[in-house]
């Protein structure tokens, strides 16, 4: 026999969990407690058991409970998307777009997203700037309509278009004893301290791909480090070096606060993407700024300078 449960029996549902108290969620929805009450007993007479439990004098969602919360969830989260397409149907050049930028992309995606924006004032974007997983995690549970990142979501049903080329190099503060060497391998480089990212990071298992690959050991770890921004200021510092991304650090190679090492294979060259999940449905806007990152978003990459760039081997 199919359940019939109405909308605002899902809200209640979700209020309920979110406060605490059906009292609360008769206040939210102006309602009367009774009203409340009388709503919560014809749902769990349908469903035939409870959807919550008291402990400690608060309300406890059951494991029926936690269900209709996920589906209050994507009820909500529909009803959202419905709305955001029939405004864009009356505006094709508005809406909003939220766009997840992993942390090392914030060195050029701000720049992409502002021109974006001149061309198209009534859109409104949101940035969201966080960690590989984070952006991902927006991804799949569809809060994150675009994202820019630097290595496809393996477990993610997505779509993906190149923005442009991602040098990854190894830097190192002038004044080091390797600096001016030429045709330097990862060999040379196995017994240097070695500032990292975090264990799982993308560039550190990049980094660590380049050494196994070259059959050298892998370096020491100096310090391991969860912010770009804080490895540069440690490379510059002298505290040792580093396998980061080029773009990060175009700024201070140019005005000669840090280096980059010529290592033979290096760079190592991955791709910029934009990433949609294929089970995002998107509006307009979301498409218009999916084009332009796809299109001119490599114009707006950091311009890397030195002669220590070598080209990777093949």
């Amino acid at each position: 026999m199919a359940l019939h449960w109405s909308l605002k029996q899902l809200r209640l549902v979700a209020l309920a969990a979110a406060s605490g108290s059906y009292a609360k969620a008769a206040q939210e929805l102006n309602l009367s407690p009774p009203a409340v009450t009388a709503q919560m007993k014809a749902l769990e007479e349908e469903l035939g058991m409870p959807v919550f439990e008291r402990v400690a004098g608060a309300l406890r969602p059951t494991a029926a409970g936690k269900e209709l919360i996920a589906a209050a969830q994507r009820v909500s989260q529909a009803l959202g998307e419905a709305e955001r397409a029939i405004l864009a149907l009356k505006s094709p050049d508005a809406g909003a777009v939220v766009v997840g930028v992993v942390s090392t992309a914030k060195y050029f995606a701000p720049m992409a997203l502002a021109a974006f924006r001149k061309r198209h004032p009534a859109i409104e974007l949101k940035l969201v700037i966080g960690n590989r997983a984070d952006i991902i995690a927006g991804l799949a549970n569809l809060d994150v309509d675009l994202a820019v990142m630097g290595r496809p979501p393996l477990d993610l049903d997505a779509e993906m278009e190149v923005i442009g080329d991602h040098p990854h190099v190894v830097i190192a503060p002038p004044e080091h004893r390797l600096a001016r060497r030429r045709r330097l391998t990862p060999h040379d480089l196995a017994r240097e301290a070695f500032l990292m990212r975090e264990e799982g990071s993308g560039t550190r298992m990049l980094m660590e791909k380049v050494f196994a690959e070259a059959g050298a050991p892998p370096p020491p770890i100096a310090m391991e480090i969860g912010s770009n921004e804080t490895i540069k200021q440690a490379a510059m510092a002298g505290l040792g070096l580093s396998f980061i991304s080029a773009h990060t650090v175009a700024a201070e190679v140019a005005d000669g606060r840090l280096t980059i090492l010529e290592v033979r294979g290096l760079p190592v060259m991955r791709q910029w993407l934009v990433v949609r999940a294929r089970g995002k449905r998107l509006l307009p806007a979301g498409q218009a700024l999916q084009a332009f990152l796809a299109r001119e978003g490599g114009s707006y990459l950091p311009r890397m300078s030195g002669p220590k760039v070598s080209a990777p081997s093949r």
